[in-house]
């Protein structure tokens, strides 16, 4: 079936899918998760292919986030479709309001390749939830991926309702001129606003999860080992392909020795001597993004800039092992580019007031990391600086809490992901106020006498 037909199947059908019950969108998320659970070793391999990941990373950063989420989802579903009773002000006497969740129709969710089936059957897992049709274009640069989840996808969905296409730019362009009633977005800054304007042609809502370079901030107080071992577990994992992977690193000049050693070490432990027979060490996704890095490297070795440790490049099998820099400059393509790889660039400072700074002077990052021990230090940070969310004495763990939102600002995304957020991002919440008896609203209307300025002017000041 041709695109258009299949977004005009899932237009007719919307409807249909949109008057479901909480048990019904239940029993479709519990075909999602046993499809999950089914297919999981075709997961693993199909991640082992495209980009070499390890299976331990692929149950915990792919099948555990899908998992976990669809079964929030299956939890909390009736909470979140029961209407929601407000008050209603009393100039607007005799009255009831409530809002409920309505879905928004046919959407559209566009994943990127460095987890695929987890940015790929997460924000499904909120568009079913929310009574949705959808059409899924996962990113042609992991085909194994792409390939199952739609294998995935038609074995338990009719196209009417859950689809997927799958091709290169040409497909994604033609999706794109689609009036969908929603497009959830995963991918680079540039990309989101292509999309943006693409849906602008449609009035068509936005979810952009995007990304940025997210910074690092170790204080006099923090505990270095921890520090460093997080920081090396968050920043090289899946290579450094992750949107919410430290991207730099501000260290107190009193610990930057001492966390430079501790981090060493780390790496050491993780992946030992000779990474390149490591398994546990993922590859970098194809050739484009392996030249692209390796050009970042290029121009950082042209500036003469110092590597604290330069990992080998083998291009034969996109192999870059962990590489850290001192401190590159504003212009350098390390820092004026996320760099979504295993370089991480450190800075030492004095004074907590300049970095931040320099934080607020480039674009809100998706993440922004703190290690302290100090709630004052903390709190001062949070307060002085903007990012789409935090973690303190840790990294990345804050996409596994499907509590939390999950989203940047502006650059770094539009609108919040996972758990009820999710759903909301799917959803209209639509208003509904009831007229029971209401004397008061006659006051307010034509012919305009005196006694009814008064009562307008009480209102005014008193309600």
């Amino acid at each position: 079936m041709g695109i258009r037909a299949l977004f005009d199947e899932q237009q007719i059908h919307q409807y249909d899918v949109g008057r479901t019950t909480v048990k019904v969108r239940r029993r479709k998320l519990k075909k999602l998760l046993d499809a999950i659970y089914r297919y999981s070793d075709e997961i693993k391999r199909a991640s082992y292919l495209d980009q070499g990941k390890p299976e331990l990373e692929v149950l915990t950063t792919e099948i555990y986030q899908i998992t976990s989420e669809i079964k929030k989802a299956r939890r909390d579903l009736s909470e979140w479709m029961d209407k929601q009773t407000v008050g209603t002000p009393i100039s607007l006497l005799g009255a009831s309001s409530y809002f409920r969740y309505e879905p928004k129709g046919v959407c559209l969710i566009i994943s990127p390749w460095n987890f695929p089936f987890n940015l790929s059957f997460c924000p499904l897992v909120s568009a079913i939830a929310a009574g949705n049709t959808a059409i899924i274009k996962p990113s042609e640069n992991t085909p194994h991926a792409s390939s199952l989840i739609k294998k995935i996808v038609e074995d338990i969905f009719s196209e009417n309702e859950v689809a997927v296409v799958e091709g290169g730019i040409e497909s994604s362009t033609e999706l794109l001129k689609l009036p969908f009633n929603h497009i959830f977005f995963t991918g680079s800054s540039a990309i989101g606003k292509i999309v943006m304007k693409a849906a602008a042609e449609n009035l068509s809502s936005v979810t952009l999860e995007l990304g940025g370079k997210s910074p690092t901030i170790i204080d006099e107080t923090a505990n270095i080992q921890n520090a460093a071992k997080r920081t090396a577990w968050g920043k090289f994992m899946n290579n450094g392909q992750i949107c919410i992977a430290p991207d730099y690193v501000f260290v107190h000049e009193k610990k930057k020795d001492a966390f430079i050693k501790e981090l060493k070490k780390s790496l050491q432990t993780f992946y030992g001597t000779r990474i390149e027979e490591n398994e546990d060490y993922s590859r970098i996704v194809n050739e484009h993004h392996h030249a692209r890095l390796e050009s970042y490297l290029d121009d950082t070795e042209k500036r003469k800039l110092e590597f604290i440790q330069k990992g080998q490049i083998e291009k034969s099998n996109r192999l870059i092992e962990p590489t850290i820099v001192e401190a590159p400059k504003a212009d350098s393509a390390l820092m004026k580019n996320e760099i979504f790889g295993p370089i991480l660039p450190i800075f030492s400072y004095s004074d907590i007031n300049s970095v931040i700074d320099q934080i607020n002077q480039v674009e809100k990052p998706l993440a922004l990391y703190i290690y302290s021990d100090s709630s004052k230090n903390c709190d001062y940070i949070i307060q002085n600086t903007r990012a789409g969310g935090t973690v303190i004495n840790n990294n990345n763990i804050q996409f596994s809490n499907g509590n939390l939102p999950f989203g940047g600002v502006n650059n770094s995304g539009i609108g919040k992901s996972h758990g009820f957020f999710g759903f909301a991002e799917f959803s209209n919440a639509r208003a509904v106020m009831k007229q029971h008896i209401g004397l008061t609203l006659f006051a307010f209307m034509p012919p305009f006498k005196k006694w009814k300025i008064k009562i307008a002017e009480l209102v005014v000041k008193w309600f």
